[in-house]
């Protein structure tokens, strides 16, 4: 394919030797007698090179620079220029020029140095194509990686899912509590405004927080009435029985930890490790919300379940003590209509763990 060249020159010899001479090597050439007509055709069409004089009666030949670099970034352009204005030239080559001939030129000379601009124009080409395609690259491997990531997460939820169900088949007084504390949590830590990644954690910690259960003996975990004290002491071993299973497994590391603290109390006053107020690990005082909302306003064996106005009160008496003051003044802004449609929605059409943060959403968004 023939190279394209612009020569811009309002010398009538000069335009008329350059261009015999570019033409007999089977360049495509196109002149223009000064920078307004310069201007015009490269608005109009694409050339490999420029050529121009430096000097001319409409204007000088940098006046090209910008217009070549905003609109045909990599097209090299050759200043032609007298002895006297040498100086010129190289500072046009700091500011972008690709090079410059000295008039008077041989015919070798001009052809050399077109020769050597086509060729730079073409690697400059190159090394574009490539970094655009390196790019593309990059874009669709990551993309990848994103997917694997997802796929991966995904078999974990799966994973967990399993694992709560087993817990479920084991503590009946556990069944659907696991995914409307989850469904709570995700939603208050959605009003808290928390990072979206981190309430993955946290609905992964609320969803697994009494797996340590599965590790009590069936004759205390499934006593219909209440537990002596040493009963309670063994029930309290749940929360590091859970760290213990989840915390060698790297991806659950962060999640452990919540199920560590899941029984703990903002004053200090709960357990295993009588943590205080921010020493606890932030899903782990959500839940804690959480967790008592689902608590009152659910049936046990020994007691009737409560109204979602009651929990709503009794967790406010607690604040400061039991709950963190923060969560809890999030929590009582929400309305009491939210949980109620969330609990409903949950136990009439159970989603598996990974759906339930979609479930969470619309009334999130909709009521808070």
């Amino acid at each position: 394919m023939q190279s394209r060249i612009l020569f811009v020159d309002d010398e009538l010899q000069m335009r008329s030797m350059v261009a015999a001479t570019l033409m007999r090597q089977n360049f495509d050439v196109r002149l223009a007698t000064g920078i307004t007509e310069a201007l015009e055709l490269l608005d109009r069409e694409q050339f490999d090179l420029v050529l121009s004089d430096l000097i001319m009666h409409d204007g000088f030949g940098t006046d090209l620079l910008d217009h070549i670099h905003a609109t045909q970034p990599h097209t090299p352009l050759v200043l032609v220029t007298a002895v006297q204005d040498i100086g010129t030239a190289i500072s046009s080559m700091r500011r972008g020029a690709y090079d410059y001939l000295m008039k008077p030129f041989e015919r070798d000379q001009l052809l050399t140095t077109v020769a050597r601009a086509l060729d730079h124009r073409h690697t400059t080409r190159e090394t574009f194509t490539y970094r655009e395609n390196l790019e593309e690259i990059v874009r669709a491997r990551t993309k990848q990686l994103r997917q694997a990531i997802t796929d991966i997460e995904r078999s974990y939820d799966i994973t967990l899912e399993a694992l709560g169900d087993a817990l479920d088949l084991k503590d009946s007084e556990t069944e659907g509590h696991s995914r409307r504390v989850t469904a709570y949590t995700i939603a208050l830590a959605r009003a808290m405004n928390v990072d979206l990644e981190r309430i993955k954690i946290i609905a992964r910690g609320a969803f697994l927080h009494d797996i340590g259960k599965m590790a009590i003996p069936d004759s205390i975990l499934r006593k219909p009435g209440r537990l002596t004290p040493s009963e309670q002491l063994i029930m309290r071993e749940h929360c590091e029985r859970g760290f213990d299973i989840l915390r060698k497994i790297p991806y659950l590391k962060e999640v452990a930890e919540i199920v560590y603290s899941h029984q703990e109390h903002y004053d200090g006053t709960g357990y295993p490790r009588g943590l205080v107020g921010e020493r606890i690990p932030l899903g782990a005082r959500i839940f804690a919300v959480a967790d008592t909302l689902d608590a009152i306003t659910s049936d046990r064996p020994y007691r009737k379940a409560s109204s979602f106005d009651v929990a709503r009160q009794e967790i406010l008496r607690c604040s400061g003590t039991q709950f963190d003051p923060t969560v809890v003044e999030v929590f009582v802004k929400v309305p009491s209509s939210l949980w109620i449609d969330l609990r409903r929605e949950i136990e009439s059409n159970p989603r598996p763990f990974s759906e339930i943060d979609a479930e969470v959403q619309k009334y999130v968004i909709s009521q808070v």
